[in-house]
């Protein structure tokens, strides 16, 4: 069947992931220290695999769907067997190395890490599955080396409704509506608004989405992540006016609020 023939967001995804599979692509992300390198012979979930040496690997930077049973109670997320299903696509059976950031371990004492495809179908994973729209990209502050290559990928899969992004669980939110978000709390999420104004208060910095600050919703800023904010050129009290796009882990303090410790969960979109 030729591509004139199929789903116009199916025809996307394909010439998407030939982009992230050609030679060459697996090398997009520099400055990471080598880590080990085996063979994929189980997939968890679709955020972490296991190597033939024994070692459990947590995808780093990228979240994908969670399904229930990691935490008692806790229910599957929407399309996690489909983010299961596209990292097996992607890895299994097949060589992979890893590619080290800071060198840290998750909460269950998985090995954090870029993974990367040798050989045959060689594949940054992360980049693969935040451009099938299978992942968004999670920011830790301790492991920045490869985001800018990571939001790039995820891009275009947000703006054409790819996987996740075409269901309204992972939709990114609408920060003139704190009552939905509320809802939310201890989700990570995206949020987008027109900064109303900006502030600080003891060292840090406020970004409010609206005029009143119990209420609404406030991104912050503390001394140490602001250093990185002015080295990236971001001026964050000359937001005021500005529509951006935030994401992290969403709180309830007097509002919904998302803590920004480093530049890349902010992205400037327009002015007013």
């Amino acid at each position: 069947m030729g591509t004139d023939l199929l789903d116009p967001g199916l025809a996307r995804l394909a010439v998407i992931a030939a982009a992230l599979l050609a030679p060459g692509a697996a090398r997009a992300c520099d400055g990471l220290s080598d880590g080990p390198s085996g063979t994929v012979v189980a997939v968890l979930d679709g955020n972490t695999v296991k190597l033939d040496s024994g070692i459990v690997v947590r995808l780093l930077g990228s979240g994908a769907p969670l399904g229930g049973g990691r935490r008692p109670g806790a229910l599957a997320q929407p399309l996690a067997g489909e983010a299961k299903t596209a990292l097996e696509r992607l890895v299994l059976g097949k060589p992979v190395r890893l590619g080290l950031d800071s060198e840290e371990t998750d909460r269950y004492g998985h090995m954090e890490a870029q993974l990367f495809v040798d050989g045959p179908g060689a594949a940054w994973v992360e980049q693969a599955l935040l451009a099938q729209g299978m992942a968004r990209v999670v920011v830790l502050p301790q492991d920045r080396r490869c985001l800018a290559e990571l939001l790039t990928a995820e891009g275009p899969a947000r703006a054409n409704g790819l996987g996740i992004w075409g269901d309204p669980y992972y939709s990114v939110r609408d920060a003139a509506d704190p009552a939905a978000l509320e809802a939310r709390a201890g989700q990570y999420e995206l949020v987008e608004g027109e900064v109303i104004g900006t502030g600080e208060l003891r060292g840090r910095l406020y970004l409010d989405f609206g005029r009143v600050w119990k209420d609404d919703v406030t991104a912050t800023i503390d001394q140490k992540a602001r250093g990185l904010f002015v080295a990236a050129g971001i001026d964050p009290l000359s937001l005021k006016g500005k529509r951006v796009r935030i994401r992290g882990w969403l709180e309830n303090r007097d509002g919904p609020l998302i803590q920004l410790a480093t530049p890349e969960q902010l992205e400037v979109l327009s002015s007013k």
